[in-house]
């Protein structure tokens, strides 16, 4: 019965799962894990950078972000995003691992040059907005990354409230794309900065259930896209203000 007890904290290659790992293990996960959230972040600035030197790359873009067009990007960014998270966690080889979450960066890069353009070349104090709402978005990543941390609360409640505000954000982006009357305001951003923050407590507070001390990378994949959630709306609430 203790061995069978033991064998349930491994997972199908033998590694611990986090909330019973040692010490000095968490520690090493929690630091690669955080680490490879920094790293993606500079891999899209790099990318998002390499992007915008393209003028055909950014009036494809462009032109992809009115009416259902935008709905297909939106749709092959959700497809790009289910195959990086589910590439991640299925597979232990780390190189896979890697390109998965690549791909993902390199698909957060791609939807996010139509707004980066228009905040850097169109408004009078684009560099001052995105360095305002890059600062910001870290600020509040931290801030309540540390909440979890220190406070050790399980947020697990919050799953059925972010499951629940995800489908009614999409049906709202749905609508604000099919109908061109029908626009998304500032209380529309400042809901989905409430609903990505609601997502960093509530992934930050399972990576110690969900993931074993070898799963840093697709940890760090979640966590990543909840940061990008919030930046694009943060971003956009700056640039409603210019």
């Amino acid at each position: 019965m203790e061995n069978n007890f033991e064998n349930s904290f491994e997972n199908y290659q033998g590694n611990t799962l986090v909330n019973v790992a040692s010490e000095a293990d968490r520690v090493a996960f929690y630091k690669k894990t955080y680490g490879h959230v920094a790293g993606g972040v500079l891999v899209f600035v790099l990318f998002e950078y390499l992007l915008l030197q393209s003028q055909t790359v950014i009036e494809f873009m462009l032109s992809m972000t009115e009416g259902y067009k935008w709905l297909l990007l939106l749709g092959g960014f959700m497809l790009v995003t289910t195959y990086a998270e589910s590439t991640a966690m299925k597979t232990a080889d780390k190189n896979k691992q890697y390109l998965a979450y690549g791909v993902y960066i390199l698909a957060q890069a791609v939807i996010f040059v139509p707004m980066i353009y228009i905040a850097a070349f169109y408004m009078d104090s684009g560099p001052d907005i995105l360095q305002q709402a890059a600062l910001v978005t870290l600020a509040l990543f931290t801030g309540l990354t540390a909440v979890v941390m220190m406070t050790k609360t399980d947020f697990s409640f919050l799953k059925a409230g972010l499951t629940i505000g995800g489908f009614i954000a999409l049906g709202l982006i749905v609508a604000g794309s099919l109908f061109g009357g029908f626009t998304l305001g500032l209380w529309f951003s400042v809901g989905m900065c409430l609903l990505a923050g609601g997502s960093i407590l509530y992934q930050t507070s399972q990576i110690k259930d969900k993931y074993t001390t070898e799963d840093y990378i697709p940890a760090a994949l979640g966590l990543f896209a909840s940061l990008m959630l919030l930046f694009w709306y943060i971003l956009r609430i700056f640039m409603s203000r210019d």
